[in-house]
């Protein structure tokens, strides 16, 4: 396994969200397509900011605290039919406990309660070099100009 941060939320081409995640070194990128929803549950814990209801992974943190069960890790572990999949790890009095999650969900309960996050080696063929994507990205800009970058949702 992997460990992995989270870059930023970006829009796509055609305007649909991106998580990217990085590994600790930024020299790989894992782009994994996510919902609008996701991509904003995900912006907003990514900007620190605190909403006056408590959205599904605060809820789901709260149930782990009042049950004293502790989210250890969340793992992006498989690609099928061009869809990602993850785990969420948790501690529980009787051992450890395994779910399946959507990664998007899975990231924004990492962000909740501040577990690592990792990607599994069966993704990695669907992980891009940083260093060719900015020299891809360098050498399209002088082919054709300044191009209008859809940016980054988060900063």
């Amino acid at each position: 396994m992997i460990p992995v941060k989270v870059k930023e939320v970006v829009l796509d081409a055609v305007h649909n969200p991106l998580l990217l995640l990085v590994d600790m070194e930024e020299t790989m990128v894992l782009p994994i397509g996510i919902g609008f929803w996701e991509a904003q549950a995900i912006v907003l814990k990514l900007q620190g900011h605190v909403t006056p209801r408590p959205m599904t992974h605060d809820l789901f943190k709260a149930f782990c605290d009042r049950l004293n069960v502790t989210v250890e890790k969340v793992v992006v572990n498989d690609i099928k039919d061009s869809t990602f999949y993850a785990e969420v790890y948790l501690k529980t009095s009787s051992g450890e406990l395994l779910l399946d999650a959507r990664p998007s969900d899975a990231i924004a309960l990492s962000l909740t309660v501040g577990c690592p996050i990792y990607i599994d080696k069966k993704v990695i063929p669907y992980t891009l070099s940083i260093k060719e994507l900015v020299e891809e990205q360098s050498a399209e800009t002088s082919r054709f100009g300044d191009t209008e970058d859809s940016g980054p949702l988060v900063h």
